[in-house]
């Protein structure tokens, strides 16, 4: 088996060798989840508590390139849509993602839901649940493009996990502040490696529970001025605790300009605009500052956000998250 997995290896091409060795280095830390710059902007894709913060129907697209330069890097894509319904006490959304890295993907699709206690403050807490599926699939016979490994065995191993899972969170938020904390993805659970016996270490799950913690809050520097600092907390078992540190200035109410840095990863530029009332852009670069960086040139992150105007009293403006 050993010698199996020696011919695998002398098949891969270079980008994605180097890929398969961080990977390595991360599953030797225990495997996180996809990981987004504008957190804030996407809530839901890591807290199902936050479904209807937006107080309106809101639809939010993401798509990040990371490591750009490495064959196989991570390619992510989320579309979020929630709405707070039933008085506004009960609010649902659904998730949806893709994420590819290397001859590994993942497909999963969620639905959350949220019980929402409004206070006197103008205050929301937030208590959600979400129950869904990811389908994980690796393409074994991709690592060889001629298709002459010694054993036929793995080219004929192309594998498929569909793996349930079910998450919770809460959320408490005002116009100007947000603090969450949440565990997306309650199951720890196996993916089928598609190297049939080969003998690997089975005591630590491929999916671990995480746990995040998110806060942000928006100062008024002047009229015209506005900060926003926000912090992003992970924590999964066998791995660092790993943080998220950001900052923003709101210009006008119309462009936000900021920065953020990323524990042992990544300092980022974040670029925002609000075309409207209803739709924001936002564009997020990150410059990798581990040893990694001398293989890529850097990650993008581009975000869409579209909140639908069927009550005028219902989209808050300025909106700060």
């Amino acid at each position: 088996m050993k010698l199996m997995k020696k011919q695998v290896l002398l098949h891969i091409p270079k980008g994605l060798l180097v890929l398969a060795i961080i990977c390595s280095n991360f599953k030797a830390e225990a495997q996180q989840q996809v990981m987004f710059t504008q957190y804030m902007f996407n809530a839901t894709a890591i807290n199902p508590a936050a479904v209807g913060s937006h107080e309106t129907l809101s639809l939010t697209a993401l798509a990040r390139e990371q490591w750009v330069g490495i064959d196989g890097a991570p390619s992510t894509q989320t579309l979020a849509i929630h709405a707070p319904i039933e008085e506004n006490r009960i609010a649902a959304g659904l998730l949806f993602m893709k994420d590819k890295i290397g001859v590994s993907s993942q497909t999963a699709v969620f639905l959350a839901g949220a019980y929402r206690i409004k206070f006197s403050n103008k205050s929301t807490l937030s208590m959600g649940l979400q129950f869904g599926f990811s389908n994980y699939q690796s393409e074994l016979l991709a690592l060889n493009p001629n298709n002459d490994l010694a054993d036929a065995s793995i080219s004929s191993n192309n594998t498929s996990s569909f793996l349930p899972n079910v998450g919770a969170g809460l959320y408490y938020y005002t116009n100007r502040l947000y603090v969450g904390i949440s565990a997306p993805l309650l199951f720890n659970n196996f993916i089928e490696d598609g190297f049939g016996d080969i003998d690997l270490d089975r005591n630590r799950p491929d999916i671990e529970r995480h746990y995040f913690g998110t806060a942000g809050y928006v100062f008024d520097l002047s009229p015209n001025l506005k900060l926003r600092p926000s912090m992003l907390v992970k924590m999964v078992e066998g791995a660092p605790v790993e943080f998220d540190f950001n900052a923003n200035f709101l210009i006008d109410k119309v462009f936000w300009i900021g920065a953020s840095y990323r524990s042992f990863d990544s300092v980022s530029a974040l670029l925002e605009i609000q075309v409207s009332d209803a739709l924001r852009i936002g564009y997020a670069y990150d410059f990798t500052v581990s040893d990694l960086g001398q293989f890529n040139t850097g990650s993008h992150e581009l975000m869409l956000n579209y909140r639908f105007s069927f009550n005028k009293d219902r989209i808050i403006t300025p909106r700060y998250f």
